[in-house]
């Protein structure tokens, strides 16, 4: 009854009752309820809560209290308004899945984005309400409003996550610049709310598609990592991890993100499935992520050092019997989900998980970790009968990104944030080459062709078409015992020779690495090189073909 007799009461305020023309008030008063020009508010409204600002009260000015301060024009047009949204549920009287009827761009609620949302919050339907600059009649808002609801594809925007992705591909059709989102929230009780302001979100200048969104969407992945966290009895680390998702996903929305903004959702990516995969209950509950696509990589890129080791491990293969991608070994695998993680995977039996086992982790420090991830790898090719080391990537680095690995360990936490969710992505295969100008010390060099892939070697010419060169007998465990790095590199030469890669050095004088410590050195030997980095280090290194001796022995 209040807001129908105060509605009353201002249109005869502002519009004169015999004449129907507008009054002097309304004319003074209509550029600041539309444009925010100053003005005196001669005579002052008050909408109640849908206007809190103006309502007046204790503290509400530079006294003690305040009378109302609100225009009467914006009391008016605020109403009107409201006719827009009853008129279009009234028309389309629809229901939702879940049975509730459906407004124009109301949407199921996401507690994420702007302002301090709490994971125990109480919200009704949050409202994605269009602003657009050109002039617009009432009929036309009115047939904006009637076909209120924001499609995906064939299906209705159901949820926030959902408006994100229907914005992005709204484009400039419908004039709309922008969305305004609005969260309604329970307070003092139930039957009481209140409004609050989650941000505005801009239509792309043309359709593009969101490609986060679009990646994480894939086979309803994200609707069901969303709905899985909405369960009962879920741990609330990954409560946390949701929000964290959701939080990035409204951030990034309407522009293209920056490397270091790609980097970090890639990195919760990277936690996130590590949480999933360590769960029995998400397992059974969520399929592994999808895998993401190139262009992730390619958005990353913030040409470092760092981005590029990362990548370049991400990037590691199997052989062409038996694919190996690093993913496979950071999580743990269930069983029907392996061909989503290893391509031929079949190739392991019919019960991959009792065979043998994949996963190996990355616990400890990061050269422990890539330790440890080497050896597993070179026991897999044994296990597996490779006829080539597990150690090809479709990316590599430059000589001097290995020389700056082994020297500190500077970059060994980016290195370790980035690794997992660059494994979840198809990384693009490298276009460049070259070795770079570094370089690294002659007994490194030594040990990294002992592990060099056959296949590169011989395109190199350093072995025949038909030729192997096997693994030294304990040069990985000489290098990790910490203190017995000459014996390992005295390991790689003999090996090197005996193969007929004849190296420059003789027995007497062996290179040693140069104050880098052997952990280092042979966590660095599972970082995959550029094709010119290895050129680099075979010419360094081994005599040319015309040079070999004649006998291998040492």
């Amino acid at each position: 009854m209040d807001f129908s007799i105060n509605h009353i009461g201002y249109l005869l305020d502002l519009i004169d009752a015999n004449s129907d023309e507008p009054t002097p008030l309304a004319k003074r008063l209509i550029a600041n309820a539309l444009y925010g020009d100053t003005q005196f508010l001669e005579s002052s409204a008050n909408i109640g809560f849908l206007d809190a600002l103006a309502t007046g009260g204790v503290n509400m000015t530079n006294g003690f209290d305040a009378s109302a301060s609100g225009n009467i024009w914006s009391c008016i047009l605020t109403m009107e308004g409201t006719v827009l949204f009853a008129s279009a549920t009234t028309k389309r009287h629809e229901s939702s899945a879940t049975g509730k009827p459906t407004f124009p761009f109301a949407v199921s609620p996401v507690l994420a984005g702007e302002g301090s949302i709490g994971a125990n919050e109480s919200p009704r339907p949050e409202l994605w309400l269009p602003t657009w600059h050109a002039p617009a009649s009432i009929m036309e808002l009115s047939r904006l409003f009637s076909e209120g609801r924001t499609t995906l594809g064939k299906n209705i925007a159901q949820n926030g996550i959902d408006m994100l992705q229907a914005l992005s591909l709204l484009g400039v059709d419908r004039g709309i610049t922008a969305f305004e989102r609005y969260g309604i929230y329970e307070r003092r009780g139930q039957g009481t709310y209140v409004t609050a302001h989650l941000g505005r979100y801009r239509v792309p200048e043309a359709q593009s598609k969101n490609w986060i969104i679009g990646d994480l969407g894939k086979d309803y992945w994200l609707q069901r990592f969303r709905s899985f966290t909405q369960g009962k009895g879920v741990a609330n680390h990954f409560l946390v991890l949701r929000k964290q998702l959701e939080d990035k996903l409204f951030v990034l929305s309407g522009y293209e993100p920056r490397p270091p903004e790609v980097q970090a959702i890639l990195a919760l990516l990277g936690e996130i499935q590590s949480a999933l995969a360590s769960s029995n209950k998400a397992r059974e509950s969520v399929d592994p992520l999808p895998r993401l696509s190139e262009q992730w990589v390619q958005r990353a890129n913030d040409k470092t050092p760092a981005f590029r080791i990362a990548r370049a491990l991400a990037g590691l293969r199997g052989g062409d019997t038996f694919p190996l991608p690093l993913r496979a070994q950071l999580f743990p695998n269930h069983p029907r989900y392996l061909n989503k993680w290893i391509d031929d995977a079949n190739n392991l039996g019919n019960d991959p998980a009792n065979r043998i086992r994949i996963y190996t982790g990355a616990a400890g420090s990061l050269p422990h970790a890539l330790r440890n991830l080497l050896a597993r790898r070179l026991l897999l090719a044994e296990k597996l009968e490779m006829k080539d080391k597990p150690l090809q990537s479709l990316a590599g680095v430059a000589l001097e990104d290995i020389a700056a690995f082994l020297q500190n360990d500077s970059m060994d936490r980016r290195i370790a944030s980035l690794l997992p969710g660059l494994s979840l992505c198809d990384i693009p295969r490298d276009v460049d080459h070259t070795g770079g100008d570094g370089s690294v010390p002659a007994a490194f060099a030594l040990l990294k062709l002992c592990l060099t892939p056959d296949s590169i070697l011989r395109s190199l010419g350093a072995l025949g078409q038909d030729e192997h060169l096997p693994l030294p007998v304990g040069m990985l465990a000489q290098l990790g015992s910490g203190h017995k790095s000459e014996r390992a590199v005295e390991a790689a030469w003999r090996r090197l020779r005996a193969s007929g890669l004849n190296p420059v050095f003789s027995r007497n004088d062996l290179p040693s690495l140069d104050g880098i410590r052997p952990e280092r050195a042979a966590a660095a030997l599972l970082i995959p090189l550029r094709y010119g980095a290895y050129d680099r280090l075979a010419r360094s290194v081994l005599k040319k073909s015309s040079e070999k001796a004649d006998s291998p022995a040492a």
